[in-house]
C-alpha cells in the first residue's frame, strides 16, 4: 500500500497531525476503542493526544462522558455516552446467538442465563454502581454459575439486553451501572438505514481512506451493511486507490509521526481487514490466539514491540534503528511512565539502558 494511503490513516487515527487535547475527541474521532486492556485503552489515549495523564480517561468514566461495553465484534469497547445506544441497536443483536453458545459450553443452561441476566439488572438499579466482586456474589447467591468464564458471558448477556455497561472508577476498578440510569434511556424508533450511515460516516473519520470490508470487518456487521452504509453516504465520499474510500474534503495527510509507543490492542491494528500498511513483515505482533502486542512506530510503521513489567519500559526491536529512533523511543517509554503515573526509571532499549 501506498505512503499516501498510510499517512491518511495514521491522520484519520490521530496518530499524525494535529493532536487532541481530552479523551473524549479522541474517542469520537475512533468512535469505539478497543477495551478488553484497561492499560490498553488508556494508552489508545495517550499516543493521540497531548497535555493528558491516564487520570484523565478515569474522570471522564467516572463523569459518564465514556463507557465501555460489548459493542462491534462482541467484544468490549470503550465510547462516548452519546454513541452507546445507537451503536447497542446495530451490533447487540449480532452478538445473541454467539453468547448463547457459550453460555451452554460454559454449563449454563438458558433457564439460570435469564435468572443472571435479571438478577445484574436488579443489583445495578438497587445498589449500582457495583464491583466485579458484587455481582458475582449476587450471581452465585441466585445458583447462577460463575466458574470459568460462566460469568463473565452471563455479564456479557446483560450487556446484550442493554442491562449492563462498565461506568465510574472506585478504588482503582471500574464498576458495572445501569446504563438507562447512568447515561439516559435508548432513543426510540432507530431507523436501520440512518444507523448504518451515520456508522459509516464515524468509521471513515477515524479509518479512511477503507473499503466495505474493512468496515465489516472493524463492526462485526455483515458486509451488506457496510455496502449500505457507505452507499448511502452518496456524494460525502471519494474515491482513493484499491477501491478505497474517503469523506469528501477531510484532511488528506498530515506528515509521518514521530517514533511512537502505542499500547496493547492498540485502534490502529483493529480498523482494517488487513494490517500490513502498518506492520510490514511483523505480522507476529498479533498473535494466533488473537493478542495484540504493544507496539513501537518509527515513520509511521511497526518496527519494535514493547512491555511494562515492574514499572520499567522495554523496547524490543524487531530489526536495525538508527540512533535517534532509539532515542525517540527511549523519551516514548519515560512519557509512557509520567502519563500512567508511575515512578520515572530508566528505559531499557534492547540490551542496553537508554
Amino acid at each position: 500500500m501506498d505512503d499516501g494511503i498510510l499517512r491518511e490513516r495514521l491522520t484519520a487515527q490521530l496518530l499524525a497531525g494535529p493532536p487532541a487535547t481530552a479523551p473524549l475527541d479522541v474517542v469520537n474521532r475512533l468512535l469505539a476503542v478497543q477495551a478488553q486492556d484497561g492499560r490498553g485503552f488508556r494508552l489508545a489515549v495517550r499516543s493521540r493526544s497531548v497535555g493528558l495523564t491516564a487520570e484523565a480517561v478515569d474522570a471522564a468514566l467516572t463523569a459518564s462522558a465514556l463507557v465501555v461495553g460489548w459493542l462491534n465484534r462482541g467484544t468490549l469497547h470503550l465510547v462516548g455516552r452519546d454513541d452507546y445506544w445507537w451503536l447497542h441497536a446495530l451490533t447487540a443483536p449480532r452478538q445473541e446467538v454467539g453468547n448463547r453458545r457459550r453460555l451452554r459450553d460454559e454449563g449454563v443452561d438458558e433457564a439460570q442465563a435469564a435468572r443472571g441476566v435479571r438478577v445484574v439488572a436488579e443489583a445495578l438499579a438497587e445498589a449500582g454502581p457495583v464491583t466485579r466482586a458484587e455481582l458475582r456474589d449476587r450471581l452465585e447467591g441466585a445458583r447462577v454459575p460463575t466458574a470459568g468464564q460462566a460469568f463473565i458471558h452471563v455479564l456479557a448477556a446483560a450487556s446484550i439486553a442493554g442491562s449492563l455497561v462498565r461506568g465510574p472508577m472506585a478504588d482503582g476498578e471500574q464498576c458495572f451501572v445501569d446504563p438507562v440510569a447512568w447515561i439516559g434511556p435508548r432513543p426510540d424508533d432507530l431507523d436501520r438505514d440512518e444507523l448504518l450511515a451515520r456508522l459509516a460516516r464515524r468509521y471513515l473519520a477515524g479509518h479512511a481512506p477503507a473499503e466495505p470490508v474493512d468496515l465489516a470487518v472493524w463492526s462485526g456487521l455483515p458486509l451488506r451493511d457496510a455496502h449500505r452504509g457507505l452507499e448511502l453516504l452518496g456524494d460525502e465520499t471519494e474515491d482513493r486507490p484499491s477501491g478505497c474510500v474517503a469523506l469528501r474534503g477531510r484532511p488528506r495527510r498530515a506528515a509521518l509521526p514521530p517514533p511512537r509507543l502505542l499500547g496493547p490492542f492498540d485502534p490502529v491494528l483493529h480498523g482494517w481487514r488487513a494490517r500490513d500498511f502498518v506492520l510490514g513483515a511483523h505480522r507476529d505482533v498479533v498473535t494466533v490466539n488473537g493478542i495484540f502486542r504493544p507496539v513501537a512506530l518509527v515513520e509511521g510503521r511497526v518496527v519494535a514491540t514493547w512491555r511494562l513489567a515492574d514499572g520499567v519500559v522495554t523496547i524490543e526491536p524487531r530489526e536495525s534503528l538508527p540512533a535517534d529512533a532509539l532515542d525517540a523511543l527511549g523519551l516514548e517509554g519515560a512519557a509512557v511512565l509520567r502519563y500512567l503515573g508511575l515512578p520515572g526509571r530508566p528505559v531499557l532499549v534492547s540490551d542496553g539502558l537508554r
